[in-house]
């Protein structure tokens, strides 16, 4: 396998493309192309920070008799299996992580949304108590308002409790640094790019509800409307927060999934530390 070839598989082992390979050597992606299509041939100095990039001797890179499992120096080899407490995350583990984030995201979001909803409801049925010929009185309105209330909070938890426990077992993506294989860090990517328009998108729908979150409260307040108009906008506004909430959570479950497989953003762990090669 000549020097080209090895460029290409090594890049792609990492799920990098030749931009990102590029801004790494710092030198421009037209310059990978050329590597890669064998139709120039990078200097000692580049070819040394491949050989860091990629976790391989430079004898590997430079010799074109030597195999792929011969690619790790012994120290290199070391470095990435002593390291303590690294987990490595294969393709199926991390399609399996996405998949489950996927589905327990939408109610997580539901449970986060029925806290916020809860006082809500019974803000509002105490408010229309107060409403002149309202059949009901304020007190019966009160005991509906606050079992609902429970029950809502009840299921709420139940959410919580039953979808949060699912997430349990990829914990250590969290508490501990992984190490993804082959193929892992270029699927996340994509998913992630895949999913950057509709992340935006639900980001400012969710900033704008809670912008205009307040705006029932300032109208009745400048009207000067009776108390119960006055509860019944407190009210709208808890539901305004509470759907603005749902898009938010589902959205950032979904984020936060894709960062700690790509150990970005807020998981972001110091790869010197780690001593694993990337």
């Amino acid at each position: 396998m000549i020097l080209a070839d090895k460029i290409m598989n090594e890049r792609k082992k990492n799920g990098w493309s030749q931009e990102e390979l590029a801004e790494q050597l710092s030198v421009s992606r037209q310059s990978i192309s050329k590597w890669e299509g064998a139709q120039a041939i990078p200097d000692i100095q580049k070819i040394i920070k491949m050989a860091e990039l990629f976790g391989v001797t430079t004898d590997y890179l430079l010799k074109d008799d030597m195999e792929p499992e011969n690619a790790y120096s012994s120290s290199d080899k070391q470095s990435s299996d002593d390291s303590p407490g690294v987990i490595r995350v294969s393709l199926e583990e991390a399609n399996e992580y996405l998949a489950l984030a996927e589905e327990v995201s939408p109610k997580i979001a539901s449970g986060v949304s029925l806290c916020v909803f809860a006082p809500a409801l019974l803000i509002f049925l105490i408010a229309v108590s107060l409403i002149p010929g309202f059949p009901l009185g304020t007190l019966a309105c009160v005991g509906i308002g606050t079992v609902s209330l429970i029950v809502l909070v009840a299921i709420a938890v139940f959410l919580f409790i039953v979808y949060g426990s699912k997430m349990q077992r990829f914990e250590y993506l969290e508490k501990s640094p992984i190490e993804t294989l082959y193929g892992v860090r270029g699927m996340v990517k994509e998913k992630k790019q895949n999913s950057e328009q509709s992340y935006v998108l639900t980001l400012a729908i969710s900033i704008c509800l809670f912008i205009m979150a307040p705006i029932p409260m300032l109208i009745t307040a400048l009207m000067q409307a009776p108390g119960y108009a006055i509860l019944i906008s407190v009210s709208v506004l808890l539901i305004f927060i509470s759907s603005g909430n749902n898009i938010l959570v589902r959205s950032c479950t979904m984020r936060g999934a894709y960062d700690r497989l790509l150990q970005e953003g807020d998981y972001t762990i110091d790869k010197k530390r780690r001593k694993i090669p990337y």
